[in-house]
């Protein structure tokens, strides 16, 4: 998995390439987030435009980036989650927990106007 990050409007956004796997480099986030919220850079949206397939790992991944950023004052969104993807957050009752986007606009209009600058 391939991550690549830019910001737009005082927000980080990881754009993600490739499958999120237990051992595809589902880790690979993790550790972004971390270094995100040491940076202090805790407005965050996760692209997965890119991302064919989630399997279990890599939603212990999401769950895991999600609770970093909360603990730091922060948050995490979802953007172009597929149909697949978006059936797994469904049935592990995540859907709940993430609030997903179906367009880069909308997900960085969700955030604080003091956030995004």
């Amino acid at each position: 998995m391939e991550i690549t990050e830019r910001i737009v409007g005082g927000v980080t956004i990881l754009d993600l390439k490739g499958r999120m796997t237990i051992d595809g480099g589902a880790q690979l986030l993790k550790d972004k987030s971390e270094s995100l919220v040491f940076q202090r850079r805790d407005q965050v949206i996760v692209n997965l435009g890119g991302v064919p397939y989630i399997d279990s790992g890599g939603l212990g991944q999401l769950v895991a980036c999600y609770t970093t950023l909360a603990r730091a004052g922060g948050r995490l969104t979802l953007l172009n989650v597929n149909k697949r993807n978006h059936d797994l957050l469904t049935i592990s009752k995540l859907v709940a927990v993430f609030e997903t986007f179906d367009t880069e606009q909308t997900a960085i209009e969700s955030y604080p106007a003091a956030a995004r600058l």
